[in-house]
């Protein structure tokens, strides 16, 4: 997925280019922070992927 775009938005690109999704994976984006001389690690985004298949032509 792109930046600020939502998943509808990118499964559209997504069929507009011609493809299927076949999977979707969330992979989740730590930040580490030093508080009171302790790291932290916590989650500050996730990032989502789209597997996809060429898609069959129908006709």
């Amino acid at each position: 997925m792109e930046e600020k775009e939502t998943i509808d938005e990118c499964l559209e690109r997504i069929k507009k280019a011609g493809y299927l999704p076949v999977r979707r994976t969330e992979k989740p984006i730590f930040q580490t922070t030093e508080k009171t001389g302790v790291n932290h690690v916590e989650p500050i985004a996730k990032q989502i992927i789209f597997d996809t298949v060429l898609a069959k032509d129908e006709h």
